[in-house]
């Protein structure tokens, strides 16, 4: 039999072991282990790692359970793949996400599926992650990419706890998830927004209509592609938005040429969509390749290698933003409109308006010199 070298901890019935070969942030691991009697016998039981986010007080917790609740060592499991999990949470996407979850299932299929298939959820660690982290951004990926992919594993995990389906603790917790510098600064003068808007009519007027709803209104693609015909009151000229990225309704205002517009797209069924161009899964990469290829048509993207300045789909929606600024749209406003959280979103647009600013400062001026000027005349009629 193998002699376990297990040391001691501060805690009574807590132990620890030294890894010879795993690591966690540069150290070896360590493994707990408590000791107690259940049934008149001693029991040993392996609590976990410290690099899956346990710790000698946490182990020192469940002994305190196994003794009160005279329980024992709870019943060994199979802990699932990683992958029958990722099954179960790709069909809840596509059913409850933006796109049919079809981002999610391709960050999926392309950087988790490869490394985390076939191992089961309890042979995953903080140390895989991140060693998933530095090879993406080292393969160049960005750091928003990596991210999203990083995220989206979360989002598997914590839903298998939610399900039910594995208990243990998110590894992804231990992991700093790379910081995007990925606010779009590019946005469209009125010229190459009016010819962008021809150039897509003569290839698809499903495109042209969808990007001049963004550009008007500040719709994301997502939630352009699910409006239904129960969003559009043409009385009030409102368009609501009911499911959008965060979670938070909101309206939308018809200008006259995107009134107008669906107008001619009201669906038959109120619960149909406005756009029936738009169906699920490759119909979206159509659209997509077809807004692309008219901005390349047009050298927007010439010489670009900066993705803040390449013109893309979301551009329209943050030239919307750019252009309520420049003309002095107070910022809280601009942030209600495209439906941001919190005002520090929408502080990348305050340095659209200086002008606005430089004059307040200056009125602010005029006016304590008027006042200035005038309590100096009161006295000299008093003297």
């Amino acid at each position: 039999m193998v002699k376990i070298n297990r040391k001691p901890t501060i805690y009574p019935g807590v132990y620890q072991l030294i890894s010879g070969k795993r690591k966690n942030k540069g150290k070896p691991d360590l493994c707990f282990y408590i000791t107690y009697k259940h049934e008149g016998k001693k029991v040993w039981e392996k609590i976990g790692w410290a690099s899956d986010g346990y710790s000698a007080s946490l182990a020192n917790s469940e002994r305190g359970t196994r003794i009160k609740t005279n329980a024992g060592p709870p019943k060994k499991s199979i802990p699932p793949l990683f992958r029958d999990v990722a099954k179960k949470y790709m069909a809840w996407a596509a059913e409850n996400k933006a796109r049919g979850g079809l981002d999610d299932a391709n960050r999926y299929k392309n950087h988790l599926a490869p490394i985390f298939d076939k191992r089961r959820m309890d042979q995953i660690s903080t140390f895989d992650l991140e060693r998933l982290k530095s090879d993406l951004l080292k393969a160049g990926k960005a750091p928003a990419t990596v991210r999203q992919i990083l995220s989206l594993f979360r989002q598997i995990w914590n839903k298998a706890a939610a399900w039910a389906l594995w208990k243990g603790q998110n590894p992804i917790y231990g992991v700093k998830l790379p910081v995007p510098h990925n606010q779009r600064e590019r946005f469209l003068s009125y010229q190459e927004a009016d010819q962008l808007l021809k150039e897509l009519v003569k290839v698809s007027v499903a495109v042209a209509d969808m990007a001049l709803l963004s550009l008007h209104t500040g719709l994301r693609f997502s939630e352009i592609a699910n409006l239904k015909g129960h969003d559009l009151d043409f009385d009030n000229d409102l368009i609501s938005i009911t499911d959008p990225k965060n979670k938070t309704a909101r309206k939308a205002y018809m200008t006259g040429a995107v009134k107008e517009m669906l107008l001619r797209r009201v669906p038959e069924v109120p619960a149909d969509l406005v756009f029936k161009d738009r169906v699920h899964g490759g119909r979206i990469n159509i659209i997509s390749q077809t807004y692309r290829k008219t901005v390349e048509a047009l050298g927007f993207n010439n010489d670009v290698t900066d993705s803040r300045q390449r013109v893309t789909f979301h551009t329209l929606r943050h030239t919307f933003a750019s252009w309520l600024a420049i003309q002095g749209t107070p910022i809280l406003t601009i942030s209600r409109l495209l439906g941001h959280k919190t005002l520090a979103v929408t502080q990348r647009y305050s340095h659209l308006s200086p002008d606005h600013k430089r004059e307040a400062a200056l009125s602010l001026e005029r006016v304590f010199n008027q006042k200035i000027n005038g309590h100096v005349t009161a006295i000299k009629k008093e003297g």
